[in-house]
């Protein structure tokens, strides 16, 4: 398989270049960049070929994806970047993977479907960490009710360390502001709505107690009713601690008032943030919630009932490795099971097939069943309490 990695000398792409040059499926990696000089110095280290590249010279980019099999897209911002390129792939008959996670071009991109299965490409967006891995958390826990009402997708903002950079915040940092400013894509009541971000969500976490997130705009809340037609509620959200939630409010409201732009928000939010330190006890302390989760409420056997699953072993502390393995390994499986149409994580892979897969790449390599741990409200406070001290963070806490 021949791999054409966009962004593929950034934070994200890197990581998800060193996996896929590791397999054996892979067959030529193509590091392309607009920074030539580092897509050349990272593909020399890796022995692979280079590529200056600007996305938006269509004739190169149509050039460089025909003499590929799959792209790699680690290009952002999204909104801007990409439908245009996912619709360049299709044109060229290459398969494409991505970790958008921006709502608004993941709804643009998934109306090409039908030009995507008319072209035979197999696309799958937002296969990061959120979304992506917490879409699959998602799965497992709606597949232990009988019916799935409501669905939860959260992360910890305290997991989401981005490399510092001399050039200003992280494309990463600028779509937060994004994200939490404005009104944001939610289903409610079994359509898709808009709602103001960082709403206050009470979070009734079997095994945990009780935590709060806060909205915010991500894919998981428009693309999960594609897993589960019945849904009747999705949303993404952020928790954090105290300190820290007050600060995104008052980002917001500065946002919200044209105080501040999202280039300077995002560059004010990108200084506090390198003041946390990536310690593994801050991502189950602040907010009292995992690092990345997801809760079903709905129906078993009549009765109302609520599931949480976690992931519960990581590839590393860094927002990177665990959005780009996340990313490496969804390709890989996209790779051996192509199906044309453009699909979110959960309505194109097994879980049990990724997290066995993405194990492997995983801190001590852990057993594929202690990727993650599912509490129930049915199982009772012991039973949630012994599985959670068990498996839950146990590779954070023996990489301190």
């Amino acid at each position: 398989m021949r791999v054409l990695a966009l962004g593929g000398a950034g934070e994200m792409g890197r990581v998800a270049a060193r996996v896929l040059h590791g397999d054996s499926r892979v067959t030529a990696l193509t590091i392309a960049d607009r920074d030539e000089a580092a897509a050349g110095a990272f593909a020399a280290e890796l022995g692979v070929e280079a590529l200056g590249l600007d996305v938006t010279d269509g004739p190169a980019l149509d050039a460089a994806l025909r003499a590929a099999d799959l792209v790699v897209n680690t290009v952002g911002p999204y909104f801007r970047f990409g439908p245009p390129i996912l619709a360049a792939a299709i044109a060229a008959g290459c398969d494409y993977i991505d970790i958008c996670d921006d709502p608004q071009p993941t709804i643009e991109m998934l109306e090409l479907d039908a030009r995507a299965k008319a072209a035979g490409v197999t696309a799958l967006l937002g296969m990061g960490a959120s979304p992506g891995v917490a879409n699959l958390l998602a799965v497992r826990a709606g597949a232990e009710l009988d019916r799935v009402d409501s669905l939860v997708t959260g992360w910890n903002i305290h997991s989401a360390h981005t490399e510092p950079t001399t050039t200003g915040p992280t494309a990463a940092v600028v779509h937060g502001m994004r994200q939490i400013s404005g009104d944001i894509p939610v289903t409610r009541d079994g359509a898709r709505t808009e709602r103001p971000a960082l709403e206050r969500f009470r979070l009734d976490y079997p095994g945990l107690g009780t935590g709060e997130g806060r909205s915010f705009g991500h894919p998981e809340a428009v693309t999960l009713p594609l897993a589960f037609p019945g849904l009747r509620a999705a949303t993404s959200v952020v928790v954090g601690d105290r300190t820290t939630t007050t600060a995104l409010q008052a980002l917001r409201w500065a946002i919200d008032r044209r105080l501040l732009t999202l280039d300077r928000a995002a560059r004010l939010a990108a200084r506090a943030e390198h003041l946390l330190p990536a310690d593994p006890a801050t991502l189950v302390a602040a907010g009292g919630l995992p690092p990345l989760f997801a809760i079903a409420t709905g129906l078993r056997h009549d009765s109302p009932a609520t599931v949480a699953t976690a992931l519960s072993q990581v590839p590393g502390l860094s927002m990177a490795e665990n959005t780009g393995v996340p990313l490496a390994v969804g390709a890989l499986l996209l790779a051996e099971e192509p199906r044309p149409g453009v699909h979110a994580p959960e309505t194109l892979l097994d879980p049990d097939r990724f997290f066995a897969a993405f194990a492997r790449h995983c801190i001590g390599a852990p057993d594929p069943a202690a990727m993650t741990v599912t509490t129930r409200d049915w199982d009772g406070p012991e039973t949630n309490a012994a599985a959670l001290s068990a498996t839950l963070l146990t590779a954070l806490v023996a990489a301190r």
